[in-house]
């Protein structure tokens, strides 16, 4: 292990993700690789179950696939952005869609990043370390 994936696990101790992707192969092996990096994750597919384990999990960031069923990522963001959080939620977009309107609705909706599918892990993990680190 190199001193600089040392120093990124370091820094990732003590995160919790939520990832949110309605296709579970994607979410478990994004689970496993954020996990790998030194972080606790949940995860949900569907948005439902994304509402039903936030308050327990209380994570510092969460990872949303917005082509979602029955309520899309949009919608879930905005309900988790209303719900009374301990600490400050971040909320990433991981998605397919990637027009520049995407990228508005994303906003709009609460969403601090606008990521599209596939994403290299360092540039995701880049973002986490960019969010994680800014004041809220």
């Amino acid at each position: 292990m190199t001193a600089a994936t040392k120093r990124r696990i370091r820094r990732a101790m003590g995160r919790k993700i939520m990832v949110v992707d309605d296709n579970e192969d994607a979410a478990d092996l994004l689970s496993m690789l954020l996990e790998q990096l030194g972080n606790t994750t949940r995860v949900a597919h569907d948005a439902q179950a994304a509402l039903d384990i936030i308050d327990d999990f209380a994570p510092d960031l969460a990872v949303l696939d917005i082509g979602l069923p029955q309520m899309d990522g949009y919608e879930l963001a905005r309900r988790l952005r209303e719900r009374p959080l301990s600490s400050p939620l971040r909320l990433i977009a991981l998605t397919g869609y990637g027009q520049s309107t995407d990228k508005e609705c994303a906003e709009r909706a609460g969403f601090d990043a606008h990521m599209v599918k596939p994403v290299a892990m360092d540039a995701l993990e880049a973002v986490i370390e960019k969010l994680i680190a800014a004041p809220q």
